[in-house]
């Protein structure tokens, strides 16, 4: 896990009705890059480690002929639940309120293990390790991410970019310079290579994919106010008797950088590891 930082159970608290307006989603392509990388024909069996509101298995949800996604947060699985309900799919998907480290938790065995921007927040050479063995022979694990070298601008698009540097400023004199997590601070930030952890794991490859992203996004105040209460540094829990100062001023900011209150952005490519386990 992160250096000198312990896990607690606040770290999203409260961000679940937020995540699923507030986050960017991934590229659209990616059933599809991964159905064909994966062969995967409708019948096999989804796990979604650290699944959030089901942004990963939700999306997913139509290759496989059951999902499950487990997270420690209950509204993040209250979230995951009401999603799958207006999706229609709620007959295929389980959801369990859980830590990764818990796992197995008798779930049974999975074609796939997809971790969606989840794995950095666990014990990651544990949870590498118990999710092997729950994949059946020939299964694969997905780190899924955002494409983080690319340059994405709003160049050329009707509305002005959300001003991010200077949302990030303001949630700065409200909250201190260090990033907040939880009931902690991240003094270094979260921990990176997780190839050599899955590698360390037993798994092989991994195979890279990039799914192009780039479509055109219209973002109001209310959906930018939503990603800044998404993330795990700036959820609404952490400002305390201040959030409505906050967000009077996050409004007033957001307002001056776009009086029409529209803001354009383009989407994030999203970026895959696949990584073969057993067999």
């Amino acid at each position: 896990m992160p250096e000198g930082w312990e896990w607690d159970d606040t770290l999203f608290l409260g961000s679940a009705p937020y995540y699923r307006r507030g986050r960017l989603p991934y590229a659209p392509g990616l059933p599809d890059v991964l159905a064909d990388a994966l062969a995967l024909d409708g019948r096999g069996r989804l796990l979604d480690v650290g699944c959030g509101p089901g942004t990963v298995a939700l999306g997913l949800a139509h290759l496989f002929g059951d999902v499950v996604g487990v997270d420690p947060d209950g509204g993040m699985i209250a979230e995951a639940e009401r999603q799958a309900r207006g999706a229609g799919v709620s007959a295929k998907a389980r959801w369990v309120r859980a830590r990764a480290e818990e796992l197995p938790l008798d779930l049974g065995t999975f074609t796939v293990a997809a971790f969606g921007q989840s794995f950095h927040w666990m014990e990651r050479d544990l949870v590498a390790s118990l999710v092997k063995d729950m994949l059946v022979p020939g299964g694969a694990l997905l780190h899924i991410a955002d494409l983080k070298t690319e340059t994405r601008t709003a160049d050329g698009l009707p509305h002005p970019a959300a001003p991010y540097a200077a949302i990030s400023a303001l949630t700065e004199r409200y909250l201190g310079p260090v990033r907040r997590a939880g009931r902690g601070v991240l003094r270094h930030g979260t921990p990176g290579d997780e190839a050599a952890v899955l590698t360390r794991a037993g798994f092989a490859g991994p195979r890279r994919y990039v799914v192009p992203g780039g479509q055109e996004l219209v973002r109001t105040p209310e959906d930018v106010a939503a990603w800044v209460f998404s993330l795990s540094f700036s959820a609404p829990h952490l400002f305390g008797g201040q959030r409505d100062a906050f967000e009077a001023d996050l409004a007033r900011l957001l307002r001056e950088a776009s009086p029409s209150g529209r803001f354009s952005e383009r989407g994030p490519s999203t970026e895959v590891f696949v990584w073969d386990g057993p067999g």
